[in-house]
């Protein structure tokens, strides 16, 4: 069994990767096929561009793909950057420029009000056209500064609950065991062996 995950992220990917790694299934990327598509993500919300881009690389290689759309939501800023996430700074922003951004919009907000949640949507379609929508949730907090020089995205600045930690000061596999892809991709795997797509190919 072959699964395309549906992204250029590196970051994502290897994330993917070791989350789906008790499964036997051969993960393709991007560089596994020339010409792969660049889908706009210009959905309304997660579950629009997860779909979105789960479709387009399903009908371009004619496998099974996954599409992971994530976003950090601040309860102080009213839900936002949401599904602005990536390009919470402009379009080509960087890591950095996304998390200074946040952090010079929360600046002054005590500890009590940085609430945040990590929200990841997996769409996954199969070569039949037969579709899996999840969803994972990691509730946290926004640090007043970056800490950590692990991770990606948001993980200087957010500090899950019950730790002292942010994300990027966690291990991998630390991270993999709570965070909200893990969490979503848990679903997706329980989803799948349910319609067959994953029978006698994995452990649960």
């Amino acid at each position: 069994m072959e699964l395309v995950v549906a992204t250029r992220n590196k970051d994502k990917v290897r994330e993917i990767k070791e989350l789906l790694s008790d499964l036997k299934v051969r993960i393709l990327t991007h560089e596994d096929f020339p010409n792969f598509p660049s889908v706009v993500e210009d959905g309304k919300n997660l579950k629009e561009n997860a779909l979105k881009k789960a479709r387009a690389i399903a009908k371009f290689t004619g496998k099974l793909a996954l599409a992971d759309d994530s976003g950090l939501e601040v309860e102080a800023l009213g839900g936002a950057p949401g599904v602005f996430s990536s390009r919470f700074a402009g379009e080509n922003a960087t890591y950095e420029d996304n998390n200074q951004k946040l952090l010079s919009l929360l600046k002054g907000v005590p500890p009590e009000k940085r609430g945040a949640v990590f929200r990841c949507v997996i769409a996954i379609i199969d070569p039949e056209g037969r579709e899996v929508v999840v969803e994972g949730v990691c509730r946290g907090r926004i640090t007043e500064k970056p800490r950590g020089k692990g991770g990606f995205g948001y993980d200087p600045v957010f500090e899950p609950e019950g730790s002292e930690r942010t994300f990027a000061q966690m291990s991998l596999e630390e991270k993999n065991r709570i965070s909200h892809r893990a969490k979503a991709l848990k679903k997706a795997k329980e989803a799948l062996r349910k319609l067959k797509v994953l029978s006698g190919y994995g452990s649960s």
